[in-house]
């Protein structure tokens, strides 16, 4: 929304962007002076809560494709500080004045070709022949054939942004503040269990949040309205967590599954046996591995993995045979009668199908 004091406010340098910076740049500005200046950094420092105000109100403007459309050419009505006086031929009626231009917006001048008086200096700030800038704006707006300066589009030089038929400048909504962003770090049976967490923030503040049960590595938590506030008395934004979960020596996930090695001896995965496989919640629970089960077989056990709000997932025991180094003599023999006995070659077709 078009404003007086548009006239000696450079929301540019405010941000310290050129005029012709492109909408990332601005953003960029923004929330790095947003940052520094928010009032929570600087508790009782009216200085920089007026800064952080600015900040907001530049931000606002600019960052609003129609808004900075009617403050550019605001700037430009304004620029090198021109003075217009009334009278033909009187000071100010060459190059920089008013009827100028009004024929660079495509108009002659105010109806009945009078002549106005704008000063941005002394008493009563930015005045125009007595009348109210802003007034005389709207009475520029109803003049025009299409409710403009150049009798089309609504605005200065045909940009939209003042209603037509005088109806005044449109207000744009309030903006939602900036999102921010942090990161918490837990543990695997914390991450599992579901538990408080302490997230620290990059402008040195902590939130203490409740982890849910069976988070992933990499799972973003939002919550609501604890991001940047609004500039423009809006909602504020929220803040974006990200959780890392440190990998455990045991349990490995895959999906909402968790995955262990299952260590069995040769006569276990030879002849079967009933193991037990611990979970992640310190129990225990039985599996039965039937004879002649090789190594890299998952057993699974279902409802034992990761908790999700939809039930838990499985987990996985992957059977991994265990081979003896230091064998005693009775051992040693009865391996070599197995051998003796066991006259099946596993390798008999590798060949040929590494050949196919």
């Amino acid at each position: 929304m078009a404003s007086q004091d548009w006239f000696e406010k450079d929301f540019y340098k405010t941000l310290g962007v050129s005029p012709d910076a492109d909408d990332a740049e601005i953003k960029k500005a923004y929330r790095k002076l947003a940052r520094a200046n928010h009032p929570d950094q600087h508790p009782g420092d009216e200085a920089a809560e007026q800064r952080f105000k600015d900040i907001g109100e530049a931000y606002q403007v600019l960052s609003d494709a129609e808004s900075r459309n009617e403050y550019d050419a605001v700037r430009q009505m304004a620029a090198g500080g021109a003075r217009f006086t009334a009278g033909a031929g009187g000071p100010g009626g060459g190059a920089g004045g008013f009827e100028d231009l009004f024929s660079a917006f495509g108009g002659g001048g105010p109806a009945g070709g009078q002549r106005v008086r704008y000063s941005t200096g002394g008493p009563g700030g930015q005045q125009m022949g007595g009348e109210d800038l802003e007034d005389i704006l709207r009475m520029f707006g109803a003049a025009g054939g299409g409710g403009g300066f150049g009798g089309a589009g609504g605005g200065f030089g045909g940009q939209p942004g003042f209603g037509p038929g005088g109806a005044g400048p449109r207000q744009a909504p309030p903006q939602r503040g900036e999102n921010l962003d942090a990161q918490v770090t837990v543990g695997f049976h914390q991450a599992m269990a579901g538990d408080k967490a302490t997230v620290r923030q990059a402008d040195g503040q902590t939130t203490t949040i409740k982890v849910p049960a069976g988070v992933k590595d990499g799972q973003r938590i939002r919550l609501k309205g604890r991001g940047h506030p609004s500039p423009t008395g809006g909602p504020a934004g929220d803040l974006m967590i990200t959780v890392h979960v440190r990998p455990h020596e045991v349990y490995r996930r895959e999906g909402d599954d968790l995955v262990l090695d299952l260590p069995v001896t040769f006569a276990e995965a030879a002849l079967g046996a009933v193991v037990s496989v611990p979970t992640w919640d310190g129990q225990s629970v039985k599996v039965k591995v039937a004879p002649g089960t090789p190594s890299g077989r998952r057993l699974r056990l279902r409802g034992r993995g990761a908790p999700t709000k939809n039930g838990a997932g499985d987990l996985l025991a992957e059977v991994h045979v265990t081979v003896p180094t230091d064998l005693t003599d009775a051992q040693r023999e009865a391996v070599e009668t197995l051998r003796a006995a066991d006259e099946s070659d596993p390798r008999a077709d590798l060949a040929t199908r590494a050949a196919s």
